[in-house]
C-alpha cells in the first residue's frame, strides 16, 4: 500500500526546520549508500553528528511515532535512521530497492517527508513502481509519502531550485503488505462505524475480526 498522510509536521515545524537547515552541515549522500545505489545517488546528506541537525530528527521522530494515522498504516514496531536530504539543480536519486535491513531494523515500510515547498524547485518528484505502472510524488511541505520498502524508486532530476526531504524506515509488527493494507481499511472501517453509529453488534463483530486479525499477524 502506497498511502499519503497529512500534516505530520506542522506549518511552524517545517519553517523551523528549514531555517535551521541552512545553518547544517551536508555531506555527499553517496556515503549511506548500499554498493549497487551508490552509482546512481547524487543528493547530499546532513551530517550525522550535526547538532542541529540531531535536533531537528528528534522533533520529527516524535512526530512521527504520535502520529495516529501512520500507526495504523505501518504498524510501526521500530523506527530506523531517519535522514535528512537536499537535492540541487542536476541532482538525482536513480532506480533502486532499499537495503532490508536499515541501522539494525527489517525494512518493511520507507517514507519520504517532504519539507520544502514544491513550488520552491522544480523536478525532484519521487517516482515509485508499482504492478499498475509509476507514480510520481511531489507533495506540500510536512506531508509524508509511505510505501513498501520492496518497491524500486527513484527521485527525479531537480532543475531548479532545492528540494529538501527527510527520509526513514521502519520495521513494521506486520511484516506482509498485503497485511498491513487490510487491517488499514478494516481499522478505518470499524473507527467510521463507531463514529457513525456507536457500539453495538455490527460493530462488535468488525471490531472482534480486526483484533483477531492482528492477533493472527503481529510479530511482537
Amino acid at each position: 500500500m502506497i498511502i499519503c498522510i497529512g500534516e505530520v509536521l506542522s506549518s511552524a515545524d517545517v519553517e523551523e526546520f528549514c531555517a535551521r537547515l541552512e545553518q547544517v552541515r551536508f555531506l555527499d549522500g553517496r556515503t549511506t549508500a548500499g554498493w549497487a545505489a551508490r552509482g546512481v545517488k547524487d543528493n547530499a546528506q546532513a551530517a550525522a553528528d550535526d547538532p542541529l541537525a540531531e535536533a531537528i530528527l528528534a522533533r520529527a521522530r516524535r512526530r512521527l511515532e504520535s502520529h495516529p494515522v501512520l500507526a495504523m498504516a505501518a504498524r510501526p514496531h521500530r523506527f530506523g535512521p531517519l535522514l535528512l536530504s537536499r537535492y540541487g539543480p542536476g541532482m538525482s536519486y536513480g532506480r533502486h530497492v532499499d537495503d532490508a535491513i536499515m541501522g539494525g531494523i527489517r525494512s518493511d515500510c520507507s517514507f519520504t517527508l517532504f519539507l520544502a515547498d514544491p513550488a520552491a524547485y522544480e523536478g525532484g518528484e519521487l517516482v515509485i513502481e508499482s504492478a499498475a505502472g509509476e507514480q510520481g510524488f511531489k507533495l506540500a511541505p510536512g506531508h509524508l509519502v509511505l510505501y513498501p520498502s520492496t518497491t524500486l524508486h527513484r527521485v527525479e532530476p531537480v532543475t531548479r531550485g532545492i528540494r529538501l526531504a527527510l527520509v526513514g524506515w521502519l520495521q513494521s509488527r506486520v511484516r506482509e503488505a498485503e497485511r498491513r493494507e487490510l487491517l488499514f481499511e478494516l481499522d478505518t472501517a470499524r473507527r467510521r462505524l463507531f463514529d457513525e453509529r456507536g457500539k453495538g453488534e455490527v460493530f462488535d463483530l468488525v471490531d472482534k475480526s480486526f483484533r483477531n486479525l492482528l492477533r493472527m499477524w503481529a510479530e511482537l
